[in-house]
């Protein structure tokens, strides 16, 4: 396999995501959502509830609905030191998945679909690359930017979480096993189940926004994660963890041995 050609493939596509806002738009404005605002509403939520009294009924409600086994890990704390564990730790950690998903998504419906809208796609099938270098190329132009974003974003939620933390816990959350376990695991298999399901659609739809919209069906089960979670059905433990993770990436090699079945220049230039 040509590394090379696959960085110059890599190297073309970074440049072309860079110059576009409608891709770099979402990739910052959503991570400044789910890594700043949220953590920080954490913050004055207790405040804007009005009353200690209020507020403190209203999380004991919400509580109450937790799983036992979460319910567990909050035992010993007050109303809004254990509000802001189950939001901060429990409750946004599904969330944090999205943002992988998201970069993926979004640079790989822009890999192919995008080159067709441009008028150059043509010209990068013509290229003496095979087509294994080409979909290794544009995978890890998806992969490797949605594993970055990832990385600053959880450096950037460690911070504000922890600002919220210790006016109302008084100790820092974070760093802690889960989210650990979140950020080198289950989040590169998020991306990695985000791109090689996009890179599917993309290859077949016609313009960028179809391409996205069809795509963004793969947050679905992150809401559903989401829900469970809210209900008590599930928590997010440890195991779950790991076992999300396990799953999202036997999901995602199965897609891609898939796609390199599928995938060939000869059927993408007949679409041209």
């Amino acid at each position: 396999m040509n590394w090379r050609a696959i960085w110059a493939i890599m190297r073309k596509d970074l440049r072309v995501v860079l110059q576009n806002k409608g891709v770099v738009l979402p990739i910052i404005l959503v991570p400044v959502i789910l890594f700043v605002v949220l953590p920080l509403l954490v913050l004055v939520l207790p405040a804007a509830m009005g009353s200690a009294g209020a507020g403190s009924n209203d999380l004991q409600e919400l509580l109450a609905m937790v799983s036992p086994g979460l319910r567990a890990q909050l035992e010993g704390l007050d109303a809004n030191a254990a509000g802001a564990v189950f939001f901060l730790v429990y409750m946004l950690a599904p969330l944090f998945l999205i943002v992988p998903l998201m970069v993926a998504n979004v640079i790989a419906a822009d890999s192919f679909v995008g080159e067709k809208e441009r008028k150059t796609l043509e010209a990068l099938l013509y290229t003496p690359t095979t087509d294994g270098e080409l979909l290794t190329g544009k995978l890890l132009s998806a992969w490797l930017p949605a594993l970055a974003v990832s990385l600053l974003g959880y450096g950037l939620y460690s911070v504000t979480a922890n600002l919220a933390a210790a006016q109302l816990v008084g100790r820092p959350l974070f760093p802690n096993l889960i989210w650990t376990v979140m950020v080198v695991w289950v989040a590169p298999a998020a991306a990695a189940f985000g791109l090689t399901s996009m890179i599917l659609v993309s290859v077949r739809a016609k313009t960028f926004q179809d391409a996205y919209q069809t795509g963004s069906l793969v947050v679905l089960p992150i809401v559903i994660l989401l829900l469970a979670q809210a209900v008590g059905v599930i928590y997010f433990s440890i195991w779950l963890t790991l076992g999300l993770g396990l799953a999202l990436w036997l999901i995602s090699l199965v897609l891609l041995y898939y796609g390199k079945r599928t995938f060939h220049r000869t059927e993408l230039i007949a679409r041209l």
